[in-house]
């Protein structure tokens, strides 16, 4: 059974950094992809960032690039997602989510978190 169980969420300052963390358990070997998304109230969910769990290939949208960084730890079987400067406009729920398929749309991805609130205040 496919475990994802985010970490490392919480209320910060523009500005400031947090780490997000994604421990994987029971992955399958063909889930090759780790995924982050996010979903801001009334909005739709949407990509953050990707990351191959073999080569460690990265893709981010264009509005974290240059301030999120994803990186993997297998040995660890866990996905991070380094945030910094952030903004109030990246406050959301980050989900982390494992598929198949190299991809940024949602409904390819096969498994979910139980996501975490990260929210930035002005």
């Amino acid at each position: 059974q496919v475990q994802l169980v985010e970490s490392g969420g919480g209320l910060v300052q523009a500005g400031d950094s947090l780490r997000l963390s994604c421990a994987a358990s029971g992955r399958p070997s063909s889930a090759e992809v780790m995924g982050w998304f996010r979903q801001a109230p009334a909005k739709e969910r949407e990509f953050v960032a990707a990351i191959t769990w073999s080569t460690s290939v990265t893709a981010y949208t264009d509005s974290v690039k240059g301030r999120f960084i994803i990186s993997r730890d297998n040995a660890k079987n866990t996905v991070y997602l380094q945030m910094n400067s952030l903004k109030p406009e990246d406050t959301a729920v980050y989900y982390c989510t494992l598929g198949r398929i190299w991809t940024r749309l949602e409904s390819s991805y096969d498994y979910w978190g139980q996501g975490t609130q990260v929210t930035v205040s002005s």
